[in-house]
């Protein structure tokens, strides 16, 4: 079985074949460039291949159901069979839950191949194609075309210029988690992760691939991720240790304090160390230290030289894959690989997802450049309650005054709750709205669906919310895009301030859908 996906979906017009509005007619069929040789690829590497397609033709009387059917069998003749179809024959004003961009389609198709949209990734050449897959929960990439809008491409979680591209970016995917070939079980294996709650949160599969591999686990974490790190399956012990080299309001380096770190970690009895980082951090200085404290063997990501301070040094991530399988990579790096059955996803000990009875409001963020204006967050609140929801307004430690602003009248304020318990919180939830922060990637850890009020300043194929239903809002191609900015460039805040509470209310709707299709089929 495939690492990371079973299945590969595929929009048929301008992805698979040239588009040719409304053709009921086989003789029209022309393949894209390079698209046999991309499906061949995906099928000779064992994954299922479907199609999801829009074809209001059908209900527009532009052709026939026969018609129809006669091109799909062209299409079958020059790129092979294909072992799903979904068609959609519905036009946009039907309301329907197939038509894309609703997700009902990519959920079908994942049921008819005998898996889940979470390890479905669907290719398609517009916006709609992209948006169906994340309301599923499935991955997406964008081929785009000329019909392509630019902010469709700026909103994709992965652009690919070809459909061979997109293969090669699949199939690129699987092999950065395949595990390396390992001569013996690991005994007492550190793991390392010195972040936010969010940073630990991600890093979770790939530190149940080691747990699964060892026969201990000790997890080295930070202040800011200690009470995410407590609900990581497959931790047996936690050391929490502010290193100044990873934190954002860093101290002196105080060499009483590295020499304590050096004896703490060589008191766990780790024979090995997995390094965890995000892209412009350093695995080196604590490699140093894992070595002093008599770590034999340590695995990280390092473009720098290490010399001697890593025995597997693990290069070439391409920029913007998921942080998750980034974290997996390494673990693979190592040889470490999650058990069977283990899907992938984020997961906490602390909660199970369970039906939906409200929405939650998160209205914080990390640093200023993610927030949402409380303005903004007070009306979307009210635009919910005004839609029929029932409302909970979440905050962090310092955020009461903050929730009880955006709560206003319209909004139930929550008060200050642990890790643990905002988990139970979001799993009741029908969908969290949320900016990029710590909540988005602990609702996924329980399933609950994410209304991503995302600032463009880093990745959202990186960093937005992974494997669980997610909507995008905001200006993807806002000016602050890529800069990794922690405080709003940008007079107004216009990549999140615009965003209006009916766009909201609808996101959350479209999160419905695939909950409630899979209660209908079941």
């Amino acid at each position: 079985m495939a690492e990371l996906f079973d299945a590969v979906l595929f929009d048929r017009d301008g992805t698979l074949i040239v588009d040719v509005p409304y053709n009921g007619d086989p003789e029209l069929v022309e393949p894209m460039p390079g698209a046999r040789a991309a499906l061949d690829g995906l099928r000779a590497a064992g994954l299922r291949i479907g199609v999801v397609t829009n074809q209001s033709g059908l209900a527009r009387g532009r052709f026939t159901a026969d018609q129809l059917a006669a091109v799909n069998r062209r299409v079958e003749d020059l790129l092979g069979p294909f072992d799903d179809w979904q068609i959609c024959p519905h036009d946009d004003t039907a309301g329907c839950r197939c038509r894309k961009p609703a997700p009902g389609m990519v959920v079908a198709a994942a049921a008819a191949l005998g898996t889940v949209p979470a390890r479905c990734v669907l290719v398609g050449d517009i916006g709609r194609d992209a948006e169906a897959a994340q309301a599923a929960g499935a991955a997406a990439i964008l081929v785009p075309t000329p019909v392509t809008l630019p902010g469709e491409v700026a909103a994709a979680p992965a652009v690919a210029a070809t459909i061979e591209a997109a293969a090669d970016l699949i199939l690129e995917r699987e092999a950065l988690v395949t595990p390396a070939p390992r001569s013996s079980r690991g005994r007492t294996v550190l793991v390392v992760r010195s972040d936010s709650a969010g940073d630990v949160l991600v890093t979770g599969p790939a530190i149940r691939a080691v747990a699964a591999g060892a026969d201990r686990v000790v997890m080295l974490c930070g202040p800011r991720g200690r009470h995410a790190a407590e609900l990581l399956p497959g931790v047996d012990e936690l050391v929490e240790w502010r290193l100044p080299w990873i934190d954002p309001q860093p101290g002196p380096v105080d060499p009483a304090d590295v020499a304590a770190l050096t004896e703490r970690l060589r008191a766990t009895g780790a024979s090995e160390a997995v390094v965890f980082t995000s892209f412009h951090q350093s695995a080196l200085p604590l490699a140093l230290i894992l070595r002093t404290a008599g770590v034999g063997r340590i695995t990280a990501i390092s473009e720098d030289y290490p010399g001697s301070l890593l025995d597997v040094r693990h290069r070439g991530v391409p920029a913007g894959v998921p942080e998750p399988e980034r974290a997996r990579s390494v673990a693979a790096a190592a040889g470490f690989a999650l058990p069977p059955g283990d899907d992938g996803r984020l997961r906490v000990t602390a909660a199970t997802k369970r039906a939906g009875e409200y929405v939650v409001v998160h209205p914080g963020a990390s640093c200023e450049a993610r927030s949402v204006p409380p303005e903004a967050m007070r009306r979307i609140v009210a635009g919910l309650a005004d839609a029929g929801h029932r409302v909970l307004v979440t905050g962090g430690p310092d955020e009461r005054h903050l929730a009880a602003y955006v709560a206003g009248t319209a909004g139930e304020q929550v008060g200050r709750t642990s890790m643990a318990e905002l988990a139970a919180i979001l799993a009741d939830a029908t969908a969290l709205v949320v900016a990029n922060t710590g909540p988005a990637h602990l609702a996924a850890a329980v399933g609950t669906p994410v209304v991503s009020l995302y600032a463009p300043t880093v990745p959202y194929g990186q960093w937005g919310p992974y494997r669980v239903p997610n909507v995008r809002l905001g200006d993807s191609a806002a000016p602050c895009r890529d800069t990794r900015a922690t405080t709003c460039p940008v007079d107004g805040h216009p990549c999140l301030s615009t965003i209006e509470p009916a766009e909201v209310v609808a996101a959350v709707a479209r999160l419905a859908a695939p909950a409630e299709i899979a209660e209908a089929a079941a």
